[in-house]
């Protein structure tokens, strides 16, 4: 175990409750695998470096079969609490039915949420991200990174000291040209996240609860953002799609010299 893991823990979520349309296959998207293990094992993995208490993991689409294998191959299986998205209603949804899971009796202080599909996170930033919301106390800490392509991602847009989320949907034209990318790993405290996502709306372009809004909401209410950037931006690929898993497969290929 690393000699840097946090103190005192936090929990953790994670956000694998996709169906993963555009992978073109019957395997739920998390159990997809790189270089011969599964994405959300990947995610599970690296978490373990960060000494999470209680891991939420959230599923929905082929829940069964992602409870399934999690149970039988992810470390710490004794952190491990399932819980269910029944209707696939956006990530802020599923963060709020992962909070509910975590129970209040005691409520952690701190809550990493990340999403099941990034393989190529590593525990090291996992635990920066938890380090710098406590270092500034502030009410969520946030994972970017600096792309060629932010295609698809969510944009970081700062201006004045602020840092806001816009979803390449609901993105201008000005919006679209920012490289610097949302990777979708948060730190939050517990109580304000718990308090932000009572104040979603699914009014955007894709009709969903969107976690990065919370970030809005927050912001909008006088709390501390903070950032933190990953210095290899390959933690921030996640799979949506056959050719990002084949990418994911190359930078992890590259990255342990194999």
């Amino acid at each position: 175990m690393p000699s840097d893991v946090m103190t005192p823990p936090c929990a953790a979520i994670v956000l694998a409750a996709g169906a993963g349309t555009r992978m073109d296959s019957d395997l739920p998207k998390p159990l997809h695998s790189v270089a011969g293990r599964a994405i959300v094992l990947r995610v599970l993995d690296a978490l373990v470096g960060v000494d999470a208490a209680p891991i939420v993991v959230v599923v929905g689409h082929g829940e069964a079969q992602v409870r399934a294998a999690v149970r039988a191959e992810a470390p710490q299986a004794d952190r491990l609490v399932f819980a269910t998205q029944h209707i696939q209603l956006g990530t802020g949804d599923a963060a709020s039915v992962g909070l509910s899971a975590l129970g209040q009796s005691p409520e952690p202080g701190d809550v990493l949420v990340l999403p099941g599909d990034t393989p190529l996170l590593r525990a090291v930033t996992l635990r920066q991200v938890v380090s710098e919301r406590r270092r500034v106390d502030a009410a969520a800490s946030v994972l970017t990174a600096h792309v060629g392509d932010p295609a698809g991602y969510g944009r970081i847009v700062r201006a004045d000291g602020l840092i806001k989320i816009v979803e390449h949907r609901d993105a201008s034209p000005s919006q679209l040209r920012i490289s610097e990318i949302n990777a979708g790993v948060y730190c939050f405290r517990t109580p304000l996240l718990r308090e932000a996502l009572s104040g979603l709306s699914p009014q955007n372009a894709q009709s969903e609860y969107n976690l990065p809004d919370a970030i809005g909401v927050l912001a909008r209410g006088g709390e501390t953002i903070s950032a933190v950037t990953a210095l290899d931006p390959v933690e921030a690929l996640g799979v949506n799609d056959a050719d990002q898993l084949v990418a994911c497969e190359a930078a992890l290929a590259a990255r342990t010299g194999c």
